[in-house]
């Protein structure tokens, strides 16, 4: 498991929901009259059939509201959407951004799609019959919305078992792994209470709880209270997530699904097939029971229920295990209610998080335990409190179980993350250029304004610059707003990222078209802008600029008697034209390998003098052996000029300055040791002309990391596409950064649109 993602009762984010699990806190509020007219179905006595004795619910935030936008689609067709669609759209989003993994990057990547839905409480609420060929409220395009979307090319499937649902769709992703069906999966549920049908049904049935809590193992427990929301998470095979760098949040070490058969009755659950499912997941995850230290049951709060499931966990953990070993076990859902086809992922994210931290969470609503359970007489307990995972250095592995209410059942095995891996000698070897840019992109400037807030609120968290610089580049969408914020110091980003969350005006931002990125020309300087030891340290920094700098010197290390690498080390002085030359050269050359590896290749070239033969060469016209030799008797006979002599050149500078802008250059790059051509451009170019934009990469006063990265920074603001893997290079510690603040608005079926219920 790299990635989470979850929009809970109480809870967005897995940070948040880890917050509210170690501070005991639940989520259960009252229903408001925006979902519907709840004194109109409410009645403590159940004495009308269209009644539910219950006027409480989990519920989220904003369930009305998406941001349409950055999904491409129009607002008609959002308002005709499920709001499960939308949710699990954004919830996707956010667990792909968790795992540090661009949502865009995955077009065409074999990527799977499980995710559980049972309940289809918008279609229900359609006065007329649905648009678009229902696809709005269709169950199986929660799924298939996101594969849309995303261009995902993997198995996508909306399972519906009832309460069972996504832990279904979790064993069903890792099946699908292992068969080699898919690389990445994302699995989970959601759930989204709109109308008052089911919880009528559930009343009505006498499993809801009149007091709107789960009092799991409780001797109160008498029904659940239901709830809403989604949960996903990334799932990869162990080796492919180990070799690629990822963050290991846990190991599904293995997964069962069985059903119930003929038990005593339809919805009744038995003891014999969850005791069987659990062995099954157990066997199958090479686990023993006395390993289990902590079960997330499916406990509901019936009183049936949770004996029928103490019993079947009871018969299996014993084997063993250890005198005197506890297994703990809790239920989420006496913090935000039981949230039927997404249950089972919320309380596998919740077992993720109790492994990362290593903490037990208070389990709630726990006044007097029920003597029928008879805990004291097996290894289970319950911990009303806060509580260290017990010691003793083994591994931490939890179970998760999911039971729907038709009988079928899953439960799933756990364990700790084994560690982030040494990186292989060949990726270690890989060190990239360090650049001094942070990327911000978002839909539009408000959004971007709200990313660099959180950015900069997240810098405090200690979390390595480098790291956080990778994974801003790496690990996110490069959408169509976008701004490069430079600094080499936590300070200067901070102080950058809080300009640019102020607003238009504080700082400088771009608005890329996604379909236009820049037509980039580059400039060549000529000898005089050479500096000793300009550019050494991308010899240690870049693969790119010192494989080819290595290929010109052993062509011109021979022809002017001495090391090109010793020299732009400063290790030996610039003492004449030919070793100056032919090291202008070597470095321009190399300074365009690199931009060209980070995915910057020049529409068009300029060269001034002795740049006239890089640039040559960069644009193929002239081998690298041939204008290396050219380079060489070039400095030779410029050595043998008399005073004031001079080699002619096609054009003048400024002519050809102006012949770029008018070929259509949006920016003109100086690929050279010094800004000497640009800074002739902003002299030389009429403003009748179509200004590019003006950058460079080296300069004496500054360390590459910082013109580089202004740079690199500038173009992308212009839109270029930067393969930011190649600037970052492979491997790399990623931090789990802010996700994206979504841009929300209301979108909603119109009123006269609306089927009304009616008691």
């Amino acid at each position: 498991m790299i990635g989470i993602g979850c929009r809970l009762p109480g809870a967005r984010g897995p940070g948040a929901f880890w917050e509210l699990l170690r501070e005991g806190r639940e989520a259960i509020q009252e229903v408001s009259s925006a979902r519907w007219d709840v004194e109109r179905f409410y009645d403590p006595e159940l004495s009308w059939p269209q009644t539910m004795n219950t006027r409480w619910a989990g519920l989220v935030d904003g369930i009305d509201e998406f941001d349409a936008e950055l999904f491409g689609i129009s607002a008609s067709e959002a308002a005709g959407m499920d709001p499960q669609q939308r949710i699990a759209l954004e919830v996707a989003w956010e667990t792909l951004e968790h795992a540090g993994i661009d949502p865009t990057g995955l077009s065409r990547s074999v990527t799977g799609v499980f995710m559980g839905v049972s309940t289809l409480d918008y279609q229900a609420l359609h006065r007329y019959a649905p648009s678009r060929g229902g696809t709005g409220v269709s169950a199986s395009i929660v799924a298939n919305r996101i594969s849309f979307v995303l261009d995902l090319r993997g198995p996508s499937v909306a399972i519906d078992s009832a309460c069972s649902s996504s832990l279904v769709a979790v064993d069903a992703a890792c099946l699908s792994l292992r068969a080699g069906a898919c690389d990445l999966a994302l699995a989970g549920g959601v759930n989204a209470i709109l109308s008052p049908q089911w919880g009528i049904s559930f009343a009505q049935a006498g499993i809801l709880a009149a007091d709107g809590r789960c009092k799991a193992f409780d001797a109160r427990a008498d029904g659940f209270v239901r709830a809403e929301g989604c949960g996903i998470v990334a799932l990869k095979r162990l080796g492919d997530a180990l070799a690629d760098g990822d963050r290991v949040l846990a190991v599904i070490l293995g997964s069962a699904v069985n059903q119930d058969g003929r038990s005593s009755g339809l919805t009744a659950p038995s003891a014999e097939a969850q005791g069987a499912l659990v062995r099954a997941a157990l066997d199958r995850a090479g686990v023993a029971a006395g390993e289990v230290g902590l079960v997330e049951c499916h406990a509901t709060g019936t009183a049936l229920g949770d004996a029928t499931e103490v019993k079947a966990l009871a018969s299996v953990l014993a084997d063993d295990r250890a005198p005197g070993s506890t297994c703990w076990i809790g239920s989420v859902k006496t913090n935000i209610g039981h949230l039927e086809a997404a249950a089972g992922i919320a309380g596998l994210i919740k077992a993720v998080l109790v492994l990362e931290h290593g903490v037990v969470p208070p389990h709630l609503q726990l006044e007097r335990l029920n003597p029928a359970l008879r805990l004291e007489e097996t290894c289970l307990r319950v911990t009303p409190e806060l509580r260290p995972w017990p010691g003793g250095g083994a591994r931490r592995v939890v179970g998760v179980s999911s039971f729907g209410i038709g009988g079928t059942n899953a439960h799933v095995v756990l364990a700790e993350s084994p560690g982030a891996p040494e990186p292989p000698a060949a990726q270690a070897a890989e060190r990239p250029t360090p650049v001094d840019v942070l990327p911000l992109s978002a839909w539009s400037p408000e959004a971007l304004a709200a990313l660099a807030a959180r950015y900069a609120d997240a810098l405090g968290s200690g979390v390595p610059l480098d790291a956080f610089r990778r994974s801003a580049a790496v690990g996110r969408a490069h959408l169509r707003t976008r701004a490069a914020v430079l600094g080499s110091t936590r300070e200067e980003l901070d102080a950058a990222l809080r300009a640019l969350a102020a607003g238009p005006g504080e700082a400088a931002a771009g608005d890329a078209p996604p379909e236009a990125p820049p037509r980039v020309g580059f400039l060549f300087s000529g000898e005089a802008a050479q500096w000793p030891g300009m550019g050494a340290e991308l010899l240690d920094a870049s693969p790119a600029f010192a494989d080819a700098f290595q290929r010109c010197a052993a062509v011109l290390d021979p022809l002017v008697g001495g090391s090109l690498v010793e020299l732009l080390r400063g290790r030996a002085e610039l003492l004449d034209a030919g070793r100056a030359q032919s090291a202008l050269f070597a470095l321009e050359v190399s300074l365009a390998a690199l931009w060209e590896s980070w995915g910057i290749r020049p529409a068009a070239v300029l060269g001034h003098s002795l740049g006239e033969l890089a640039a040559a060469h960069v644009a193929g016209a002239v081998a690298l052996g041939p204008a290396c030799r050219l380079v060489a008797e070039r400095a030779r006979l410029m050595q043998t000029l008399p005073p004031g002599g001079a080699v002619a050149t096609i054009f003048t500078d400024a002519y050809g300055l102006r012949a770029l802008a008018e070929l259509g250059c949006d920016v003109l790059l100086e690929v050279g040791p010094a800004p000497v051509l640009v800074e002739l451009a902003k002299r030389t170019l009429s403003p009748s002309v179509r200004a590019p934009a003006l950058l460079h990469s080296l300069s004496r006063e500054q360390p590459p990391a910082r013109t580089l990265g202004a740079a690199l920074g500038g173009l992308y603001e212009r839109g270029a596409v930067i393969d930011w893997r190649a600037v970052h290079g492979r491997g790399g510690v990623r931090a789990a950064l802010p996700t994206y603040p979504f841009a929300r608005r209301r979108h909603w079926l119109p009123d006269a649109e609306v089927r009304r219920f009616e008691p």
